[in-house]
């Protein structure tokens, strides 16, 4: 069972969820900070090149099973065109209400 995007605890996690879910850069790029860094199982990458491979020209989509940290740490059902769908867990610093890293690997 998913919990619904609206009800997510964090307000820039639940705005960066959103963002994905509709496909929306713009409004992605505007949660960022201008040295966003993130990380996929350990690896620090390029978040440009890592979100438009992973989210955006592969429709990616995250269905959120759960939420703790304050609604900082999620796990979800991470699907898009290229993978398939997989159980991923995701962490967000977040800073003057904007995402500044977030780091993402299989749950």
């Amino acid at each position: 069972m998913s919990i619904q995007t609206n009800r997510l605890g964090d307000p820039a996690v639940r705005a960066f969820v959103s963002a994905v879910n509709s496909h929306d850069r713009d409004a992605f790029q505007a949660l960022l900070t201008p040295d966003v860094t993130m990380s996929d199982e350990g690896s620090d990458r390029d978040v440009e090149d890592w979100t438009e491979r992973e989210i955006f020209s592969s429709n990616g989509h995250m269905d959120v099973e759960s939420e703790a940290d304050g609604g900082r740490t999620l796990v979800v059902s991470y699907r898009n065109d290229t993978w398939g769908e997989m159980r991923t867990k995701w962490q967000f610093t977040v800073d003057g209400g904007k995402i500044s890293r977030f780091e993402t690997g299989q749950a």
